[in-house]
């Protein structure tokens, strides 16, 4: 298939906003990782996410407030994740699961109490996700510019996350004692530092990034599904280890996922296969 067919420029267009949650998901899921924590608990933060970040786009109007205060919620639960795992020394998977299951079960039990359903809810009134604007030299750049260009803004959001991740872990002093936390424990002990705080950190950033990624698919859809997150956020914890625990190793894990689900959409045009 050639890449200046007709065909495979949107099925690439479509990877690319396909893989954001992936991402998105899988970078958060990164720093808790390379803390030496495992971090199942993607899943429900992305639920989280996305159910607080269109209820309360929809309250106040603003898709920026839904974003942020949709962020404190899942970076909230994130908080009560990382204390009961690292001070309550409860298992990790344990509670992770159990962060999963809390927001299965939450997200519907309030949209019932807000809504009175516990199906699909449309918020046919909040504004849609903005797309980028670029100046029209830029668009007019063969496959490079229908690729890359029209997404929305969560979408650019995502790759700034990645660069600006790719320095900190690696240029920062920060980035360096989370590597040592999950390489050596004892080594930041020494330093005279508290492991169990880069953790912390390290889940409140999967935290955040899980929320944009829940905001991502609940904003440009103007709905809540339930359970709308889908495995996305096992599907990233796959992305982690498949990227070798790099920023661009995840990012072009996230888009090979992004790009099977893609082709998937578009081959039920033309193949004669459910």
């Amino acid at each position: 298939m050639s890449p200046n067919s007709p065909f495979a420029i949107p099925l690439i267009h479509n990877a690319v906003g396909i893989s954001t949650p992936f991402l998105l998901a899988a970078i958060g899921g990164l720093y808790t990782e390379l803390a030496g924590m495992l971090n199942i608990a993607l899943e429900g933060l992305i639920l989280t996410g996305a159910f607080f970040s269109i209820v309360f786009a929809a309250a106040t109007g603003s898709l920026l407030a839904g974003i942020l205060l949709g962020i404190a919620c899942s970076m909230l639960l994130a908080l009560l994740f990382g204390l009961v795992t690292l001070y309550l020394r409860a298992n990790v998977f344990i509670t992770g699961l159990a962060t999963n299951l809390f927001a299965s079960g939450f997200t519907v039990v309030l949209a019932f109490q807000l809504f009175k359903t516990k199906g699909v809810i449309q918020f046919p009134d909040i504004p849609p996700l903005p797309v980028l604007a670029v100046p029209a030299a830029l668009q007019r750049i063969p496959v490079l510019g229908d690729i890359l260009f029209g997404h929305n803004v969560i979408v650019y959001a995502t790759w700034l996350i990645v660069l600006l991740s790719a320095l900190v872990i690696y240029r920062t002093p920060f980035g360096m004692r989370l590597r040592g936390t999950g390489l050596g424990p004892a080594s930041i002990v020494s330093l005279g530092l508290d492991p169990r705080r880069y953790q912390l950190a390290g889940i409140l950033v999967s935290g955040l990034t899980c929320s944009l990624a829940g905001a991502f698919l609940t904003l440009q859809l103007a709905a809540f599904v339930p359970e709308i997150s889908s495995g996305r956020g096992w599907i990233a914890l796959v992305a982690i280890y498949l990227g070798n625990k790099a920023p661009w190793g995840i990012a072009i894990a996230s888009f090979v996922f992004g790009l099977a689900e893609s082709f998937s959409n578009f081959a039920q045009g033309f193949l004669n296969v459910p």
